[in-house]
């Protein structure tokens, strides 16, 4: 095997939702294995330390704000980055947001508010991308981060369940139509790792006693993401187009 199958040597990676949890540690993933990443979120300041922790280890890397449901955003976040560092190639559609409540208790802006970030925001980010990719003749990765939610349900969890399935199903539409172009789609579909988000729910006795009921009773290391995520951005994966692939310790194939 190649040892440097899973480089990006000198790729230009866009990563959204990278001021915190998933999308920074997936920044610093890109950077290692040799990009150029624009890290990208709504407040440029919290990507400080991102940038900085990718610069001092060696990597490129530069921010850009970037509100993924303000189409007039995505396109001057694509721009400035692009300007920098040269056309995208790689994209890691990460940013989302969560709230939590039973169906029965979902109203209207609840809805909107996860819908319009979770799918609508990465159809458009992904949207956009695409386009210029076509333009450029250029071929590219782009990672869709989906959620093992997307594949099931979780009381509580409805609206986000049905935002990352929307993600998947676009994940194999945009795939079908972009292959011939040189542009793979995957969706890369974690299970449950602690980031900021949910750490304080899995620090309680409550959420210890779910994480022990799953196969690999444990949570997932950030790092047990790296492998999954430089496969799909690199030419490793090559001829993976259309995946969604879950890395979730076997939650998933847990009894129901």
């Amino acid at each position: 095997m190649n040892k440097d199958l899973l480089s990006v040597q000198g790729k230009v990676a866009l990563v959204t939702g990278a001021s915190s949890g998933l999308g920074a540690h997936f920044s610093k993933v890109l950077a290692a294995a040799g990009a150029k990443v624009i890290v990208a979120a709504r407040r440029v300041e919290k990507l400080a330390s991102v940038v900085d922790e990718i610069n001092a280890s060696g990597g490129i890397a530069t921010a850009v704000a970037l509100d993924i449901t303000d189409q007039k955003s995505v396109i001057e976040a694509m721009d400035k980055g692009e300007a920098e560092f040269g056309p995208i190639s790689i994209l890691i559609n990460n940013a989302g947001v969560g709230d939590s409540k039973r169906f029965i208790n979902v109203d209207e802006d609840s809805w909107d508010f996860v819908i319009n970030t979770n799918l609508k925001g990465s159809w458009t980010v992904a949207n956009q991308l695409s386009k210029r990719l076509i333009a450029n003749k250029s071929s590219g990765s782009i990672i869709n981060i989906a959620s093992i939610l997307g594949f099931r349900v979780s009381l509580g969890e409805s609206t986000y369940a049905v935002s990352k399935a929307g993600v998947i199903q676009m994940t194999k539409a945009m795939a079908l139509e972009l292959g011939h172009k040189g542009i793979r789609v995957n969706a890369l579909c974690p299970g449950y790792f602690k980031t900021e988000i949910n750490e304080d729910y899995f620090n309680t006795e409550k959420g210890q006693t779910y994480i022990k009921s799953t196969p690999a009773k444990r949570l997932g290391r950030l790092e047990e993401l790296d492998v999954p995520l430089l496969m799909l951005a690199s030419d490793a994966g090559s001829f993976i187009n259309g995946a969604a692939l879950p890395v979730d310790g076997g939650h998933l194939v847990s009894p129901l």
